[in-house]
């Protein structure tokens, strides 16, 4: 009777060790083989103090097909149904719908309209600009806007501009930030009429033609000067911003034809052969009044008084002289998932609202358009919070097997390519051009080299991979990571050592583990 009841006993303690262990583990771990974390992976996490409760992994297996029939095969995850913070990896879903909604070759359009008359080479009347958001209306562009307007016969203009920004709604131009850092370019607001992304890029280095610094800056503005009063000292490029003092004065604008001065004071180390110092100093009206009479009169164009901007609808009664349409969205993607450009995507977001749902484009309208693309195609994304499609946000949310259908679906979409080519290159280009390149550098022999194509993302507590991994036989992996802890920023190493446990065909079963 003893040995009965203790076997009993022992059976029931089995029973319970089981239940428990199979509760201690994450949802997805139930019985699936493919939550091993890859051990160098593992070690790194260790190493760097980043719990595995911090971390989401997913990794499918794209397995080839006709087009528009590729499939995925689920080979490792690891929390991968968790909604977690994804940093610029937002980006992804964002310029992915756009592409398939509004097609690659979707231009913006500025628009041009006066109120006045062209009378021997003079534009009597006022310039009013209206704009639908074109992302990347910097100098370049503006060159060519204003060569079409010499080419309507004007040479000179007397007149003020006006800017209607009523493509979009108040609250979606709104300057607030996640860290207080009103003044960086990453933070700088949507803007139906962003020029330039509104930011100041000063060029400094050491002459090549005598011992001091040069200091240029770009767009040029017309009413700008600078003022230079940096010192060369002898120390290491690394730091250098540190004792950079920037000014502009006066302080306080109050007019947009008003005379500016950039000064710069401090020391640069001779060690700096040529820096960027990047300022959002300006308000949207003054930047964009100087940015065009400063390209006018680059242009050979004259003014026959200085222009003042101010806001203001286009009239009833002006007329159209000419609309002009910037560079095409699959541009503009290369942009922003290479250089994880945070204002385009915004805009890029709104313009999917203001081509769908009509003017003012507002970041709800947007998400709607998103969430209906999503529906359309299939995707069922519980926990998807969109606040406004860069990632740059601290609400923002999505899980890593979300990403990862996001990533397959692409594949068989008629722009997959298109995004693909988007996506920074590892070793080559972007925010991966440093990372990799010891481990790509092994296959260097190989005829068909692999590649890692991967959007990042990072914020204070976040670090975010997603994209594409082809391996050295050939075999191509989706995989996105998530990391959501203070230590977040040692979890690179990790991530570096994921994409390599991928690119040496980690997942296949001899090199498993």
């Amino acid at each position: 009777m003893k040995t009965a009841t203790r076997s009993l006993a022992q059976y029931t303690s089995v029973i319970l060790c089981f239940i428990g262990c199979i509760h201690s583990l994450p949802a997805n771990a139930e019985g699936n083989p493919n939550t091993a974390i890859p051990r160098a992976v593992k070690s790194s996490l260790e190493r760097n103090q980043i719990p595995l409760d911090a971390i989401s992994i997913a990794v499918t297996k794209i397995e080839p097909g006709k087009p528009g029939k590729h499939q995925g095969k689920t080979v490792m995850s690891w929390r991968e149904t968790e909604s977690m913070n994804p940093a610029s990896t937002m980006k992804v879903l964002t310029t992915l719908a756009g592409l398939d909604i509004l097609g690659p070759q979707y231009r913006w359009r500025t628009k041009i309209f006066t109120d006045g008359m062209i009378r021997q080479g003079t534009l009597q009347g006022n310039l009013y600009l209206q704009g639908s958001g074109d992302p990347k209306l910097i100098p370049e562009e503006l060159a060519k806007l204003m060569k079409d307007l010499q080419g309507l016969g004007i040479q000179k203009i007397d007149g003020n501009l006006f800017f209607d920004r009523s493509a979009y709604a108040p609250s979606a131009m709104e300057h607030n930030t996640i860290d207080g850092e009103s003044l960086r370019a990453y933070n700088v607001p949507p803007d139906p009429l962003l020029y330039a992304f509104r930011t100041l890029s000063f060029q400094l280095g050491k002459s090549r033609t005598a011992d001091f610094i040069d200091i240029s800056y770009t767009p040029t503005l017309s009413q700008l000067k600078v003022v230079n009063q940096l010192q060369l000292v002898e120390r290491s490029c690394d730091k250098w911003k540190s004792n950079i003092r920037f000014k502009l004065d006066p302080e306080t604008v109050f007019s947009t034809d008003q005379a500016l001065t950039a000064q710069f004071s401090g020391s640069l180390p001779r060690a700096c052969k040529e820096v960027n110092y990047n300022v959002v100093a300006l308000d949207p009206n003054t930047f964009l009044t100087q940015g065009f009479a400063a390209a006018w009169e680059l242009a050979g164009g004259s003014w026959v008084k200085t222009p003042v901007g101010k806001d203001g609808l286009v009239p009833l009664a002006a007329r159209l002289l000419l609309q002009f349409e910037g560079i095409t969205l699959a541009d503009d993607v290369q942009d922003i998932n290479k250089f994880s450009n945070n204002v385009m995507a915004r805009q890029l977001l709104l313009t999917l609202a203001l081509e769908k749902m009509g003017k003012p484009a507002t970041t709800t309208n947007g998400e709607l358009v998103i969430q209906s693309w999503l529906k359309q195609n299939n995707l069922n994304f519980p926990g998807l919070v969109i606040e406004n499609g860069s990632g740059l946000s601290r609400n923002e949310a999505i899980s890593a097997e979300q990403m990862n259908q996001l990533l397959l679906k692409a594949r068989n979409l008629p722009v997959g390519e298109v995004f693909y080519d988007s996506l920074p290159i590892a070793g080559a280009d972007g925010t991966m051009r440093h990372r990799l390149m010891t481990q790509l550098r092994k296959f260097l022999h190989l005829k068909k080299k692999p590649e890692v194509r991967m959007k990042t993302g990072s914020l204070a507590d976040v670090r975010a991979i997603s994209g594409y991994v082809l391996s050295k036989s050939g075999k191509m992996y989706a995989v996105s990571s998530f990391i959501n802890h203070p230590n977040a920023w040692k979890g690179l190493e990790a991530h570096d050592q994921l994409l390599a446990w991928l690119l040496d065909d980690g997942p296949e079963p001899k090199q498993a583990r």
